[in-house]
């Protein structure tokens, strides 16, 4: 492939047609804004840390140029206040795009903005200078911050005749930061392995079993896993497109800086099938967790579907909760209109969710997703037990753990109000609505049984009153 390829229009063209069997329901949720009060305690609980993190994709295709570093930092204070407790930063080295790259195309894994090449000095993103400081304001924040990893291809290289192929390939690298020199012996096909797992559209397909490949990656004490996180200070990495290559490499990725005691780790194994996301984290050897595409999927046929009893599909999160990254929206799928009851499912169930910047930040009521937020953190424990399945109608229980005391989630998907009695946790103690939808305070009964109820196409979460 000619080295000017756009990779966005590539990625775009290979990934997005994936969603076009999917008819998308675009009914609007009516639920108003949670209640002042119920925002008042949010502002406080969440501030103390308690409960599980909550992680925020710090970024979308085309953030504006130059800058985005500094948007990020002027984001913690506010972000740590909602709860948000780790950043996914996009690729953060000198890609083939220069300026304009949003870093899935790399070249210099060592140039964060410092070296003019490609066109610019400064990624898209700004310089090493603002990424620093933006590492440095999460970290005073208790705010951990996630490298992304694109491991499986490089762009950007200079023509060479290459023995292998016999043809001239775009694959002699000479970085200006002087590490991770690359020729066609780094790269499929070689020597020793015509091709790995998977290539990506045509670009050099990094092969793994090589010695210089794998010392700049994880193995050397000058590699990029110890570099990136003893010397730039990422707590963690999001593997891009691990399907092209084995999860040998995740794992010895992870293992050289510490293994999952030291950093954390998520992959991007795009599969719906619940079993495969589970051999892909076994295959790692639990080293690392994997975005949750069975649920993801899963909320779009229920939500957008009109189908609530597609959530009682498998899912990572019910096979493997500890390595289930949830998330509604990201760069490349962005495709749920019902988000609200799909951030409501992900907050209210086990995992580790992922909020998707543009909606947090330009999509979606603030005040409701930090709402979600805060039960996630302080509600939202132990493990699920499913209490009404329908297609119009569903509710889940979290049965609580340790100081989460559980919840009641009811997802409406009918025109009307809707109510059910229900079997709670509790006994003769006192709930209430969290979200500020119904102003009900119910008393249930010595057996655990309570009325409850949902608005139209929306949700409501219940729990013990006094938290």
């Amino acid at each position: 492939m000619n080295k000017k390829t756009s990779y966005l229009s590539v990625r775009t063209a290979l990934f997005m047609g994936i969603f076009l069997s999917f008819s998308a329901c675009k009914k609007s949720e009516t639920i108003n804004s949670p209640l002042p009060n119920v925002q008042k305690q949010i502002a406080v609980d969440a501030a103390t840390g308690s409960g599980s993190d909550v992680m925020m994709q710090a970024f979308y295709w085309d953030v504006p140029q130059g800058s985005w570093w500094n948007v990020l930092n002027d984001k913690i204070p506010a972000w740590k206040a909602a709860g948000i407790g780790a950043i996914w930063l996009p690729p953060a080295t000198k890609a083939q795009g220069g300026g304009t790259s949003m870093g899935y195309d790399p070249y210099d894994y060592f140039d964060f903005g410092s070296y003019n090449q490609m066109g610019t000095t400064i990624t898209r993103f700004g310089d090493s200078t603002s990424l620093s400081k933006l590492i440095a304001t999460a970290h005073n924040n208790n705010i951990k911050v996630y490298a992304d990893m694109v491991l499986n291809h490089c762009s950007g290289g200079n023509l060479e005749a290459n023995p292998y192929t016999n043809t001239n390939t775009y694959t002699k690298y000479t970085p200006l930061s002087g590490k991770f020199n690359r020729t066609y012996n780094d790269f499929h096909p070689n020597d020793i392995e015509a091709n790995d797992e998977g290539a990506f559209a045509g670009f050099p397909d990094l092969c793994h079993k090589k010695a210089n490949v794998s010392n700049w990656i994880y193995n050397a004490s000058y590699s990029m896993s110890k570099f990136y996180k003893n010397n730039i200070h990422f707590d963690g990495f999001r593997f891009d497109y691990v399907k092209g290559y084995g999860a040998w490499v995740v794992k010895n990725f992870v293992n050289s800086v510490g293994g999952p005691a030291a950093v954390f780790a998520v992959g991007e194994e795009w599969d719906g099938n619940a079993a495969n996301l589970q051999n892909w984290v076994d295959a790692t050897e639990q080293t690392s967790s994997a975005f949750d595409f069975a649920c993801f999927y899963a909320m779009h046929d229920a939500f957008d579907g009109n189908d609530l009893t597609k959530l009682n599909g498998d899912m990572l999160l019910k096979r493997n909760a500890a390595k289930a990254v949830t998330f509604v929206s990201n760069h490349d799928t962005d495709i749920t209109y019902n988000k609200y009851s799909s951030y409501a499912y992900i907050m209210t169930h086990e995992g580790y969710p992922c909020i998707f910047y543009k909606d947090y930040e330009n999509l979606l009521d603030k005040n409701r997703m930090n709402n979600l937020i805060w039960i996630h953190k302080n509600l939202a424990g132990g493990t699920t037990s499913n209490l009404y399945s329908a297609p119009d109608q569903y509710i889940d229980r979290r049965n609580g753990y340790g100081t989460q005391p559980g919840l009641i989630v009811y997802f409406n998907g009918t025109d009307n109000w809707q109510q059910q009695w229900v079997t709670s946790n509790w006994a003769n103690q006192k709930i209430k609505e969290y979200t500020g939808i119904s102003n009900w305070v119910q008393t249930v009964a010595a057996d655990g049984r309570v009325l409850i109820q949902a608005p139209p196409h929306a949700y409501s979460i219940w729990s013990v009153t006094g938290l």
